[in-house]
This record gives C-alpha cells, structure tokens and sequence, in this order.
C-alpha cells in the first residue's frame, strides 16, 4: 500500500501520554511532520527529542486546548514552521464518569469535561478551518468513543461530549463539501491514563448494563495479574484490554488514504470485550 502519510504536516493534541504520544511516534516513523500538542512541556520535549533523534521531523506547542488563543496559536506555530497544516487530530480528553447523584463532587470534573472534549475539538476545527479551506483540502479526526454511541447511566456528561464529537465532525464534512475530510474515532476500552479522570468506578456499569459483575471480576484478575493469560494476548479470541497501539493503527489508516478516499467513522474493540454496549 502507498504510504500517504508520508511528508503530511499532523497536528496532534494530547500528546504527552496515551493515544496521542503513540500516534506522534508512529505516524514520525512513516514520514509525517509532526506536531506535538499538549500542556505538560517536560514531556512534549522528551518526545520530540526522541522522534528528531531518528532523523524524523517534529517540533511541539504547549497548549491548553481549553484556551482559545492557544489553540489558535498551535495552528500558527504548525502554519509558520511547515508551511501548511494537513490534519488535525483532535486527541485530548478526559472522562469523569459519575452518576447525576455525584454532582457535589462531579460538577467541575464535568465542567472541564466540556471544556477539553468538545470546546477544545471546536476550537481546534474553527482554528484550523481557514487554513485547510485555502488549501483546498484538509483532514479532521475527532476521538470520540463507544461512550458516543448513545446515552447510558454514569456518562451523561462524557457521553455527551463523545456524542458531539461524531457530530461536528459530519456537520464540518457537509459544511465544507468534503473539501475537509473527517474522521471519527470510537475505542473501547484501553490502558491510558484517562481512566485516572473516572470520578465514580460504578459509573461503568452504564456502558456494561448485563454483565458488569463479569467486567469488574476479569479487570481485578488482569490488575492482579492472575487473569487467563489469553485476556492479554491480542493473537487470542479472548483478548479483553486493547493496547492503545491498535487503536493508533486505526487512527493511522483513515489517514494512509488517497486523498479521494474519506474514512469516516471507526469503532475499534478488543474481541473479547464482548461486554460493552
């Protein structure tokens, strides 16, 4: 297959840990330009000195995806370094699941919630349309998750903003007739430090509403590290917990397309994760 990432200008935010380090790795490995986005300089600086160490191109931008004019910033810094911007991955998250009774503890979370997920992702695309639209083309691709999928208990607030990430996207696609690809992502769940933002852990059972108790007894076993080997082995029907290498790969194939060619939306799953909605 044709490498058409090579030589691209990717833009991407929250890439100091999770899906979005790995992306930036990867997609410096097949010869993008990469940008690097994200708050915390220490690690933006470690990344990107270990992508030029192999000879590849990448620079980074601190920025707050909840602060407009940093947002607008990163696009500028990408525009006057590479001369162009030719996708936006719009990576950052955080997931602060909670029951409505968890509001006296929830409510902030849920306010950055709105913040980073979807004011963030809107920022980003209005920062970059300009941009992409005198190009004549760009591309969008908006993380969302199963979570988006429709609403269940303990997401009220993360769901919503999973669910606004599918429709910004479509509404970008038909707005801009196609002239700025899109593309949604929804993973499961994987090992990231996202899950560090969850508020109440019984908030899972929503997106698990028959089988919760299987859930949470595989996950302990896998924290104890006395799980069925086959629970972590992705050559095996079993496998339960997806690295998020394997969603990055999914994220890297909308972009490796002929620039006629839009992948627009993507679910990716463990087999054996059989469990979730």
């Amino acid at each position: 297959m044709s490498n058409y990432v090579k030589d691209k200008v990717i833009i991407i935010t929250g890439t100091s840990s999770g899906f979005g380090k790995i992306l930036a790795g990867k997609t410096a490995d097949l010869g993008a330009k990469v940008v690097c986005a994200a708050r915390r300089e220490d690690r933006l600086k470690e990344l990107v000195s270990a992508i030029k160490a192999k000879g590849q191109e990448a620079a980074y931008v601190v920025t707050d995806v909840t602060d407009k004019a940093q947002v607008q910033n990163m696009i500028d810094f990408a525009v006057k370094t590479y001369g162009r911007v030719d996708v936006l991955v719009n990576n950052s998250g955080t997931m602060p699941l909670a029951f409505f009774a968890d509001h006296e503890k929830a409510l902030e979370s849920w306010e950055n919630c709105i913040d980073v997920n979807l004011k963030g992702m809107l920022y980003g695309i209005c920062a970059v349309y300009d941009q992409m639209m005198e190009q004549g083309q760009g591309h969008v691709i908006n993380l969302s998750s199963i979570y988006g999928n429709g609403p269940v208990v303990g997401s009220a607030v993360y769901g919503l903003t999973k669910y606004g990430a599918g429709f910004l996207a479509d509404a970008l696609r038909q707005e801009t007739k196609g002239r700025i690809r899109v593309t949604t992502i929804r993973p499961t769940g994987a090992a990231t430090e996202l899950s560090g933002s969850v508020i109440n852990p019984i908030a899972a059972k929503g997106i698990t509403p028959n089988l919760f108790e299987d859930y949470m007894e595989i996950s302990k076993k896998i924290a104890e590290g006395k799980a069925d080997p086959d629970y972590l082995d992705p050559e095996s029907i079993k496998y339960f917990s997806l690295h998020p290498e394997y969603l990055v790969d999914a994220i890297i194939y909308s972009i490796n397309q002929p620039m006629g060619v839009s992948i627009s939306d993507i679910t990716v799953r463990a087999s054996g994760d059989y469990l979730m909605l």
